[in-house]
């Protein structure tokens, strides 16, 4: 039997609930990665697009690789920072783009994790609208696990997740010199 008939006939999740991992500490793309691995080794697909994170070597994106097609990332940004002030219409333009192929992605149903990594900044940034990532959150099939990561989730987000998670900074050795590190941050 061919690759598309084994892929209707896959198990899905039975219940897709919605994350929000928050807060000013390290973790937050690194715990849903974990899930999205997680996932991968019960056989369940994970799609995951990265707003504002573009042009980077993560070494998330070497692993995805080797776990395709289990896992997908896509970088939807440019590697400069945003400035939240006076957004750069191209970065304005790259995270609709963005949500908007996030929407496509949720919808169509074939992945069972989605990920939408640092939405919460994107959304703080004024780069989403939150009633767009609501009305997503809202309208997604009952299969799908919806993860939303980064600080700054709106109250909105917030009381619409089904998990919230705060990933608390109480020590952090970037406040000793100890700059990112490839297979650690990147």
């Amino acid at each position: 039997m061919g690759d598309e008939r084994r892929g209707a006939w896959r198990k899905r999740l039975a219940q897709g609930l919605v994350q929000v991992y928050i807060g000013d500490g390290k973790g937050k793309t690194t715990a849903a990665l974990g899930l999205c691995f997680r996932a991968a080794g019960h056989g369940f697909k994970s799609y995951i697009i990265q707003f504002m994170k573009g042009q980077i070597v993560y070494g998330e994106l070497e692993s995805a690789k080797k776990l395709a097609p289990l896992i997908t990332i896509v970088q939807k940004g440019r590697p400069d920072f945003v400035n939240k002030k006076d957004p750069d219409p191209v970065d304005v333009g790259m995270a609709q783009e963005a949500f908007a192929h996030a929407r496509e992605v949720v919808m169509g149903g074939e992945y069972d994790v989605v990920v939408l990594d640092e939405i919460n900044v994107a959304m703080d940034f004024g780069l989403v609208a939150e009633k767009d990532v609501l009305d997503l959150i809202r309208g997604k099939p009952p299969h799908v696990e919806l993860v939303l990561t980064g600080r700054y989730a709106p109250e909105g987000v917030v009381a619409a997740a089904d998990l919230v998670t705060e990933m608390k900074l109480v020590k952090h050795y970037y406040e000793h010199g100890v700059g990112s590190r490839d297979g650690i941050e990147r």
